[in-house]
């Protein structure tokens, strides 16, 4: 890729690296090599859309996404500034849980000030500035069209690609680093079993969860309404049903409802709300979008909601120059909305290498390897963990100890019903902002032995303004259980 005469000479070679997939992952692999890889070349089987529409490989866009604070912030350390262009399109930040209406597994969670906080928009927004930032850059070309059919190189080092464009056109692109950032369908195993890399652990769990998207026109005056969310309470020998209402730009609510094996919502409009207000613990989604105004008669549905993960940080052996990094790596149930922030800090780990060392390096690829897995072991076992206790649920069983960081989990989440620490604590982690073992910090643990300390809430604590402007101003829309004030 570089000729000696040119080494000799005492000139650094130029680096490139491929990037294999166009989407999420993709431009924050380009992204976090950018300044530190001299020519970097995304390969997208698609022709990426201008603006925020739907790509076709990209189903799961039509249901909600939520952006944890733990992953916006690796997000700003790959694109500085990208928070602020994401609010100007359209996006909301969301202070956690001052904006967060939320009927957890033990109980509803009090309104404390903001200790976390979330991006919401649809992942259309989300990816189009997304892509902006990113195919702006010099250093950054996209090849659009083009199907990967292997890769090149051996077992000891991945020295390229091989990709398949409009025409039969046949191409061989050279790098110094290839990363796989091909999301679900991603055939990684495959080529690399062609060069002799084996040994790959793999692994799943399915609660059999179905998920169900519906788009409304917000009430007037409602753009700083709470997300509201009624979750499933995994110790309940029942299908796990959740419904999920989130803000998002253009006064829409974007309503997503899901249910496990025995207890899935229908892709028909009529039995949408009636779900919303029967099937889930609470009825509060479905009498908020009672008085909203449907945008059309689809209803989403997706299907492929598996928890899939592989270990290529534990294969006995790893070609240098190849890495594979978001989806490629590991898929969650969405209902948790782990998939992007963990792609994200992932790649601050690759982009940290990169400060302190070159590509081509030996070990390279496997340090950056191991750094991508750390943030999806946390998230693949807070998952799999819960999904596996639901009825019908198959895949791996549960590990040695389970059972009781399950007990324990539950007994924080209860205290944190009432605690604005344990509250503190328990968003802390499901943003992905901190470590799972900081729930084991001995105040954390005290205080989730003591207990919520306050009476629970009996009902979803709005505000009397929220209530106001789903009435449009009239008499309370929401009847038949009681309401708390927002606690704050």
């Amino acid at each position: 890729m570089t000729s000696p005469a040119r080494v000799r000479a005492g000139e650094r070679p130029r680096s490139r690296a491929v990037v294999l997939g166009g989407g999420l992952a993709g431009m924050l692999t380009a992204a976090a090599m950018d300044g530190l890889v001299d020519e970097i070349t995304v390969v997208e089987r698609d022709v990426l859309p201008d603006g925020p529409v739907p790509r076709r490989s990209l189903p799961q866009a039509r249901h909600t996404h939520l952006l944890w604070s733990g992953g916006a912030r690796a997000f700003e350390e790959l694109i500085p500034g990208i928070t602020e262009r994401w609010i100007a399109a359209g996006a909301r930040r969301i202070p956690l849980p001052t904006g967060l209406v939320t009927l957890s597994s033990q109980g509803w969670f009090r309104r404390w000030p903001q200790t976390q906080f979330t991006i919401a928009c649809t992942r259309d927004l989300l990816d189009s500035v997304l892509r902006e930032q990113v195919l702006g850059r010099p250093a950054v070309t996209l090849l659009q069209g083009f199907a990967v059919e292997s890769l090149a190189g051996s077992a000891d080092r991945v020295t390229g690609v091989r990709v398949s464009g409009p025409g039969g056109r046949e191409l061989t692109l050279a790098a110094d680093l290839v990363v796989d950032a091909c999301g679900q369908g991603s055939r990684a195993v495959g080529w690399l079993g062609e060069l002799g890399v084996d040994g790959i652990e793999e692994g799943r769990v399915d609660s059999g969860l179905v998920y169900a998207t519906r788009l409304y026109r917000a009430p007037a005056n409602s753009g700083d309404f709470p997300v509201v969310n009624v979750q499933a309470n995994p110790g309940d020998p029942v299908p796990g049903r959740t419904a999920t209402l989130v803000p998002v730009e253009g006064g829409l609510w974007m309503v997503t409802l899901s249910g496990t094996r025995g207890g899935r919502p229908s892709a028909d409009p009529e039995e949408f709300e009636p779900y919303a207000r029967s099937a889930v613990r609470h009825p509060v989604v479905g009498e908020l979008i009672s008085r909203a105004v449907p945008l059309s008669d689809e209803v989403a549905v997706t299907r492929s909601t598996v928890n899939r993960r592989r270990w290529f940080e534990r294969a006995p052996r790893w070609p240098e120059g190849f890495i594979a990094v978001g989806d490629s790596v590991a898929t969650y149930n969405p209902v948790y909305g782990q998939g992007m922030s963990v792609a994200a800090q992932g790649l601050v780990g690759l982009r940290g290498a990169l400060l302190r060392h070159r590509p081509d390096e030996p070990g390279f690829a496997r340090r950056v390897q191991r750094a991508v897995s750390r943030p999806v072991s946390v998230a693949w076992d807070l998952a799999t963990s819960t999904d596996i206790q639901y009825p019908g649920a198959v895949g791996q069983g549960p590990v040695a100890g389970s059972a009781l960081v399950n007990r324990y989990a539950t007994r924080l989440t209860y205290g944190a019903t009432g605690r604005a620490r344990l509250t503190r604590a328990f968003l802390d982690v499901i943003t992905l902002s901190r470590p799972l073992s900081s729930w084991l910090h001995p105040d954390i643990v005290v205080a989730a032995l003591r207990g919520p300390g306050r009476s629970p809430l009996t009902g979803p604590p709005l505000t009397e303004e929220e209530l106001k402007i789903v009435s449009g101003g009239g008499s309370p829309p929401l009847t038949g259980f009681p309401l708390e004030p927002h606690d704050m």
